[in-house]
């Protein structure tokens, strides 16, 4: 059984796409959450050209959407980031360093040419 939510503690996604598919397996639950990007609910960017900001606001909506479905930052088992430039990867990974305080999930981080914001 797969449910797809937009938990109401999260700005509504700026297109046709839901925050998170919930897949129950018997007697676990996968949360699969999409893409987030630093846009609040007036759909202004957060913090301008600042990374650490901008990955603030986008780990509170993640803490939120998985606090929604009983989860936390702790049952995160993978992490996929997309940015625009390299050079604010220390930026971005002082911000997720003082959120996974723990063994880290597994992670990716590349470099696009743009982001669809």
């Amino acid at each position: 059984m797969v449910i797809f939510d937009n938990p109401a503690t999260v700005p509504t996604p700026a297109g046709g796409y839901s925050h998170v598919a919930r897949v129950e397996l018997g007697d676990r639950t996968l949360l699969q959450l999409s893409g987030q990007v630093a846009i609040d609910a007036d759909g202004k960017i957060v913090g301008g050209n600042d990374m650490a900001a901008q990955a603030d606001f986008i780990m509170d909506n993640i803490t939120a959407i998985l606090a929604a479905h009983g989860a936390s930052l702790d049952d995160v088992v993978n992490i996929r980031t997309f940015l625009t430039d390299m050079g604010h990867l220390p930026e971005y990974g002082k911000v997720r360093a003082a959120r996974f305080t723990g063994t880290p999930p597994t992670i990716t981080t590349v470099e696009v040419s743009r982001l669809w914001v």
